[in-house]
């Protein structure tokens, strides 16, 4: 019972947690980047031009279910009482808000309707507004550094709250046209393009779709590239899953073996009887088979009311809290699924009944003539 419920509770806590951080990084970069290829090594890009019927063909393509253009510039917040690096991220009317409306604590996107305004709109992170000062309806004074020293007026129409630091700590979100008036770029210039995509297990197939439609200057990133140490990281925690799925099966078979030894001690006279009367060997050991077989029943059952009911209860209370700052989550997430319980509670029935079948061999050990005067 406690090692399935463990084994439960492990899978959908490692796959709730991956699947979280996952959805904050694509959230954020989209799932595909596309950048000029060169020597930049800044924050800031490089601008480079998408023919519109090469656009065509990539929003084309099986996989892809958004697009969306960027731009990055680094930048200087400056209160009355507090200075700040930060890296403007820059997008336009076509950006997908589903996910920020998500990290949203308050306020509101920005607003594209009318272009005059939205280019004094500006979303900061609650890291950032802490830090600063600020508030939802602020204003502030940013600083660009380039030839000359450039200054806009911003004002803060929402506060987002991401809860990873790599991203909470540095960037803000304004309009893309505010970057390209500054860098002096063309109307249909870019620094970059994000593509959303259908399915993420097959994202390495797509990216090479979209970088073969591409020209030879720009090169295509998946999320995994783009942010390896947060990927690498996640899949580490497979191992971890694997080391105590492991250790949790040895726990329930040394376990159920110890009970069975201890069961057929305990019917030493019978096993004597039953093989006095005719009884072969594999018919006496299918009793106890049998008989283990239903306390496996009975503890795979107690297991999951266990383990899927902790897993409900996280899931609808999210009553375990964790340290953001270390875990990129105010939370345990759970993600439970069918199949996952499925698989573990039929190779836990599997395997203890099929290691079971050694210790019932001690049946064949023992001697009618003895066990029937055993006390």
């Amino acid at each position: 019972m406690l090692s399935l419920a463990v084994m439960i509770l492990s899978v959908a806590v490692v796959k709730g947690f991956k699947s979280e951080v996952r959805d904050k990084m694509r959230g954020f970069s989209g799932d595909i980047i596309a950048m000029k290829y060169d020597l930049n090594n800044s924050y800031e890009n490089s601008p480079f031009v998408i023919q519109k019927d090469t656009l065509k063909r990539i929003n084309a393509l099986k996989g892809i279910v958004h697009s969306q253009p960027y731009a990055v510039k680094t930048g200087i917040i400056n209160t009355n009482e507090e200075v700040e690096g930060v890296v403007l991220k820059g997008v336009d009317k076509t950006y997908d808000w589903s996910y920020f409306k998500r990290v949203l604590i308050a306020g509101r996107e920005i607003d594209f309707s009318d272009t005059l305004k939205s280019r004094k709109q500006i979303i900061i992170s609650k890291v950032l507004s802490d830090r600063l000062n600020l508030k939802l309806g602020d204003d502030f004074l940013m600083y660009f550094i380039q030839e000359s020293l450039l200054k806009r007026k911003f004002e803060i129409v929402g506060i987002y709250d991401m809860g990873v630091e790599e991203v909470d700590k540095t960037y803000v979100i304004g309009d893309l046209a505010v970057i390209r008036r500054l860098n002096k770029w063309a109307p249909d210039e870019v620094g970059g393009f994000e593509f959303h995509v259908k399915d993420f297990e097959k994202l390495d197939e797509v990216n090479d779709q979209i970088a073969h439609q591409m020209a030879y200057n720009i090169r295509t990133y998946t999320i995994k590239d783009w942010y390896q140490t947060i990927f690498q990281w996640l899949s580490l925690l497979d191992v971890n899953t694997i080391v105590i799925l492991v250790l949790m099966m040895a726990v329930a078979v040394i376990n159920m073996i110890s009970a069975l030894m201890i069961i057929i001690l305990e019917r030493t006279n019978m096993i004597g009887v039953l093989k006095a009367l005719g009884s072969n060997n594999w018919q006496i050991q299918k009793i106890f088979l049998h008989n283990a077989t239903y306390l496996i029943g009975v503890g795979l059952l107690l297991g999951n009311i266990v383990g899927v009911g902790l897993g409900l209860f996280q899931l609808h209370t999210q009553f375990f809290e964790l340290d953001q700052a270390s875990y990129y989550m105010k939370f345990v997430p759970v993600e439970l699924s069918a199949i996952d319980i499925v698989l573990l509670n039929v190779g836990t029935l599997v395997v203890c009944v099929l290691v079971l079948i050694v210790p019932s061999l001690l049946v064949t050990r023992i001697s009618p003539v003895k066990t029937i005067n055993f006390k």
